[in-house]
């Protein structure tokens, strides 16, 4: 219903990318944002963060769903649908990592977060298709960091502050590790006939 509204409007499958990279600029300063502030507006800003992801996703969704609806594919349609990925993914886990004042892993969750989208045109590249697997692909990353967003509100309740977000971000750099590994042997596997 969603596509069918927007397909019926002059917004342009580019501008709802765009439109989610500004979300995600919204959710890496709000989870930067609350690992700075206290009670309420910690809370608000968790809450915010985790919100402007699922819009990120949303408008990462709906983008290409317009275009098929509505026939407005573009020439450049291809990087709009790719590069605001990979600026997103680097706003919000950056976000996310800087808030908790762990600068390096966040670097290192954007890092194997490229990795994962590398891997999947590599695929493409090599005449075996685009390989979505995870475990921890871009919708799983970004369910993770939602939900541990969401769950650090009730931290104090046993105590906590950080530690969801921290182990969040852990679980993102070994999980993205893992699905380029499998993604790798499974273009192995195809190229090999196996």
């Amino acid at each position: 219903a969603m596509t069918r509204r927007l397909a019926a409007t002059a917004i342009t499958p580019n501008q709802i990318s765009q439109l989610g990279m500004g979300a995600a600029v919204l959710a890496g300063l709000s989870l930067w944002g609350a690992g700075h502030a206290q009670g309420v507006g910690r809370v608000l800003l968790l809450l915010l963060g985790a919100a402007m992801v699922q819009v990120r996703l949303l408008c990462n969704l709906l983008d290409g769903m317009v275009a098929i609806e509505a026939g407005r594919q573009s020439p450049d349609g291809g990087f709009w649908n790719e590069f605001p990925d990979r600026i997103s993914d680097a706003l919000i886990l950056m976000g996310l990592a800087l808030g908790v004042a762990y600068p390096a892993l966040g670097w290192a969750a954007v890092s194997m977060a490229f990795l994962t989208a590398y891997i999947r045109e590599l695929g493409v590249n090599c005449g075996v298709g685009a390989d979505f697997s995870g475990p921890m692909a871009k919708p799983q990353r970004m369910a993770l960091v939602t939900g541990a967003a969401v769950l650090t509100v009730f931290a104090p309740l046993w105590g906590g502050r950080d530690e969801l977000l921290i182990a969040g971000l852990w679980v993102i750099v070994a999980g993205a590790a893992i699905t380029t590994l499998r993604r790798g042997w499974r273009i192995l596997g195809k190229l090999n006939g196996r």
